[in-house]
C-alpha cells in the first residue's frame, strides 16, 4: 500500500515546490518571497523524508534535520535583516 502512495506524495511535493518557485519569482513584495522560500525549505525536507521512506535509509533523515536547521537559520536571519538592517549586531 505504501509503495503506492509514495510516488503520489512525491508528484504533489514537487508540485507544490514548482508552486512556491512561482511565487518566490513572481513574489510582489520581498515577504511574499521569504514566505516562498521558507516554504520551499519545508517542502525539499519533505521531498527527502519521502525519499528516505521509499529507500528504507536512516542516513537520508539526517539530511533532512540538516536542511531544516539550516532552513530555519535562513529564515530568522533574513527577518532580522529585515527588521534591524543588520544581521550581526
Amino acid at each position: 500500500m505504501i509503495a503506492a502512495v509514495i510516488p503520489v506524495a512525491l508528484a504533489m511535493m514537487s508540485l507544490a515546490l514548482l508552486l512556491n518557485l512561482f511565487r518566490l519569482l513572481r513574489g510582489p513584495e520581498i515577504t511574499d518571497r521569504i514566505l516562498a522560500l521558507d516554504t520551499m525549505y519545508i517542502n525539499s525536507i519533505a521531498l527527502i523524508v519521502l525519499y528516505g521512506i521509499q529507500q528504507g535509509s536512516d542516513l537520508i533523515f539526517e539530511a533532512a534535520m540538516l536542511i531544516a536547521v539550516m532552513g530555519f537559520l535562513g529564515t530568522v536571519a533574513v527577518a532580522k535583516y529585515l527588521l534591524r538592517g543588520d544581521i550581526i549586531e
